[in-house]
């Protein structure tokens, strides 16, 4: 059992600014674990418990990363944006202290909201749960396209290339001097591309699965511009899973196909096959960037895993497809034979 204490001065503090807490008041709560970005709290109040987040500016990961605080103020912008377009996929916000960079929402318990990540590394692959991933991310980004006032909520370019271009990309082109002219030229691309708001973390560490199906969580990366980063990241995700619980593979695999027909299907701004394209290209660069970046996922720690990735990742920078589904039959080989 988590054990309860006195949250911070300083986050009372923020909360007595947002209202929710009254001068005198002492609430209990617990320090949340999980994140590499951001102090979470669950606060007890009186009326119930509620989540605080406040933003870090060194994360936690085992490279110097240092970045703006200010994220809260766009991640807490995207669950407003998102809640007029698909409520049930945001927590309900409660409040925000853009003084001290905190917001206050929903707490969703874990008994009724399980999170993604777990469920797949159980071998849990509910297709309907790939499904509507896919098909809300896509109403997303077609409610925000094209939208100037949404666009200039998002003035986030430079962050959006300190906490996703550099450590991903960047990084990876330092570490693989054979592929550098091709990752940088995705970031060129990347980064020039404004068309939708776009998440910039949807991975299943942020997803969690409740009542209404899947709703996402750890906006920090919120920036308006390419809708592929946001389906090229999630994919990305089920495929590395392929080495993390391979009895699972083939589910991961048919995930992967589910996943990325739901989201194709909705959209509605651009040809499907330009925004797939881009996808298809960015892929092998998220792969590699999760093994060689600053941030590599934790869960792939031996060396044939790794070279695996790298192999693979290689082959489809230097000679890149425009099909998804040739991703996912040419992963499948590798991964489920």
């Amino acid at each position: 059992m988590q054990q309860t204490s006195e949250p911070p001065a300083d986050l009372l503090a923020s909360l007595g600014r947002m209202g929710l807490v009254a001068d005198g008041d002492r609430p209990t709560g617990v320090a949340l674990t999980g994140g590499v970005s951001s102090d979470i709290w669950r606060v007890d109040l009186p009326s119930g418990p509620i989540c605080v987040k406040r933003a870090l500016g060194t994360l936690r990961v085992a490279a110097d990363w240092q970045v703006p605080t200010e994220r809260n103020l766009y991640e807490m912008r995207w669950f407003r944006t998102v809640a007029e377009i698909v409520p049930e996929a945001v927590p309900q916000l409660l409040g925000h202290d853009e003084q001290a960079g905190t917001f206050a929402m929903a707490y969703l318990p874990p008994e009724q909201y399980s999170l993604w990540k777990q469920q797949l590394h159980a071998g849990q692959v509910d297709p309907e749960h790939a499904r509507l991933v896919g098909s809300r991310l896509a109403a997303i980004h077609a409610a925000t396209a094209g939208d100037e006032t949404v666009r200039q909520a998002f003035p986030t370019d430079e962050l959006f290339y300190a906490i996703r271009l550099e450590p991903y990309l960047e990084a990876t082109a330092r570490a693989h001097a054979d592929c550098a002219g091709q990752l940088r030229r995705l970031i060129e691309v990347t980064a020039s591309t404004k068309l939708a708001l776009v998440h910039g973390d949807v991975s299943p560490k942020n997803i969690l699965i409740g009542p209404d199906g899947p709703l996402f969580i750890d906006a920090e990366c919120a920036w308006y511009g390419d809708p592929a980063f946001d389906l090229a990241f999630c994919l990305n995700h089920l495929l590395l899973k392929c080495l993390w619980t391979p009895q699972a593979a083939e589910r991961f695999i048919a995930a992967f196909r589910t996943l990325s027909e739901s989201y194709l299907s909705g959209v509605t701004w651009e040809p499907p096959a330009g925004l797939e394209s881009r996808v298809a290209q960015l892929l092998p660069a998220l792969m590699m960037a999760r093994i060689d970046g600053k941030s590599p996922v934790e869960y792939l720690t031996g060396e044939d895993d790794k070279n695996r990735v790298r192999a693979f990742a290689r082959k489809h920078l230097i000679e890149p497809v425009d099909l998804l589904a040739l991703i996912a039959d040419q992963w499948a080989r590798e991964t489920t034979a």
